[in-house]
């Protein structure tokens, strides 16, 4: 394991460059985003330990960041006090300065993500409502669409062009599509307005407590976890919903409860972030508010032996835990190169962690 202090700023999320393998981005907040300024820190993967390599200072807290799928030197930062910031680590010129910046929200952005499909924008959520869809050539917000209730958490398909997901506090995973016209459903509008906010597919996540977190599986592209205050992950399979159509695309909007074709059970406190495996079809990780880290086989597809457990039962296991932690965990990410199970995670201590999931299965601490 590897070991990194944030000192002074507590974390919110980490993420790995889709260029490198040895480079990290980790968004923080002073105060613990109570009050305070914000930080991003880059930083590298050294043989002897990881290294600080930039760091950018905001006025608010940072909740959240997301490196660009298209420049290699360009990030998305989502902050406190509304706005959205891309900074380019390339820019010298720029002093520690945002390259650019929007402020469209009324409320905490709480997520950004970037497009790796078309990789040509990304989505942020607020805890004011809505969603948007930007481009970084862009003066404003391309595409807004209302859920009406804090939505935390907003992620694009990694499957198929122009899927958006969310999940908000009122219990709803949410799926939009950005190729519908605006006026037909499910495309949301430009910055003029929000006069369609109906998703293509909407599910009623049973446990009725506020949703914190989902991520889309990287081998089926109907799979998303969802995870919240209630403590469990869900797996839900989105063909069971709606019309049952294999393509996310051609969904039909249903508002009915489904049920999750697996629930893994174990955290003792709230969930506060979910990922899928980049490298094993039916594994994710998991952290929260119970400062541990949690790895699982979802009982659905191969795990990290091979063949799985169960599969086709939704009858999953907890593999492992990461206990590292002195605080809340708030993020996790997957190393997408080298050696299989090996990632990152960040937490209210200030602590940064880079550490191998095999080894964490085997017992090794």
């Amino acid at each position: 394991m590897y070991y990194y202090r944030t000192t002074g700023f507590n974390g919110y999320s980490v993420k790995y460059s889709p260029f490198y393998d040895s480079r990290l981005a980790v968004s923080s907040a002073a105060n613990f985003g109570l009050v305070g300024n914000g930080r991003l820190h880059i930083l590298n993967l050294t043989p002897s330990g990881i290294q600080p390599l930039q760091t950018f200072d905001t006025n608010d807290g940072l909740f959240d960041v997301a490196w660009s799928e298209a420049n290699e030197h360009h990030l998305a930062v989502a902050s406190g006090d509304g706005s959205i910031k891309l900074f380019d680590t390339g820019a010298s010129a720029t002093d520690g300065f945002p390259v650019a910046g929007w402020k469209e929200h009324t409320r905490e952005v709480f997520c950004v993500a970037w497009d790796g499909v078309m990789k040509e924008g990304f989505v942020s959520s607020s805890w004011d409502g809505t969603v948007r869809f930007w481009r970084p050539e862009a003066r404003g917000a391309l595409r807004a669409w209302n859920t009406g209730s804090c939505t935390y958490s907003a992620a694009f398909s990694p499957h198929e062009p122009g899927i958006v997901s969310c999940v908000a506090s009122d219990s709803m995973l949410r799926i939009f599509d950005l190729r519908a016209n605006p006026a037909g459903g499910g495309g949301g509008v430009g910055v003029g307005g929000m006069q369609n906010d109906t998703p293509v597919l909407a599910i009623k996540v049973p446990g009725a407590s506020e949703l914190l977190t989902h991520d889309w599986n990287k081998y089926r592209s109907n799979t998303i976890a969802t995870g919240g205050v209630d403590r469990v992950v869900r797996v839900f399979d989105l063909r069971q919903a709606g019309a049952g159509a294999a393509s996310a695309g051609a969904m039909v909007h249903g508002g009915l409860p489904a049920a999750p074709v697996s629930e893994l059970r174990g955290h003792e406190y709230g969930i506060r972030k979910v990922a899928w495996s980049p490298h094993w079809p039916g594994v994710l990780m998991s952290g929260g508010y119970d400062m541990s880290v949690r790895i699982w086989e979802d009982g659905l597809g191969e795990g990290m032996g091979g063949a799985g457990v169960g599969t086709s039962t939704g009858i999953g296991r907890m593999l492992g835990v990461m206990d590292k932690h002195t605080e809340f965990v708030a993020g996790l990410d997957w190393c997408l190169f080298g050696g299989e199970g090996w990632a990152a995670s960040v937490g209210w201590d200030e602590g940064v962690w880079v550490w191998d999931a095999n080894a964490v299965v085997a017992g090794v601490r």
